[in-house]
């Protein structure tokens, strides 16, 4: 046990908010709303966003590394540049993102529901044989 304070937003509403740059590192946002917020450079690194929503949310240059993202709702989100290395997708909501410069590495990006035309470039640049 660490004498840091977990960060806990669960279940928080950050609708629309203007939160760019800010730190969530390791937090506790499951089931927390982000929709529509501008979360451009904003730290979600090791943090739990599982069934957490980013519907339309600014995510461009974020940190969501090692980052839990099962079953969230990226639906219309924009992730381009950023960084999603080790994150857990398995059951995300991805469709009509934009993510295509994004760091997917150890990201099992086949786990997520997404448009065929992502999942085709990602399958080459980040294939599922050498991303395992």
């Amino acid at each position: 046990m660490t004498d840091e304070v977990q960060k806990d937003f669960s279940f928080q509403s950050f609708i629309g908010a203007e939160l760019a740059d800010a730190d969530f590192e390791g937090a506790n946002l499951r089931r927390a709303i982000f929709d529509g917020a501008n979360l451009e450079g904003a730290n979600f690194s090791g943090a739990d966003l599982r069934k957490a929503s980013f519907v339309g949310a600014n995510l461009m240059k974020a940190a969501l590394d090692g980052a839990d993202l099962r079953k969230a709702k990226f639906l219309k989100a924009k992730l381009s540049l950023s960084n999603m290395q080790d994150a857990k997708l398995e059951g995300a909501d991805m469709r009509g993102i934009r993510g295509r410069y994004a760091i997917w590495r150890r990201a099992d990006w086949w786990n997520a529901r997404m448009d065929d035309s992502l999942s085709r470039a990602l399958n080459k640049k980040w294939p599922r044989t050498r991303n395992e």
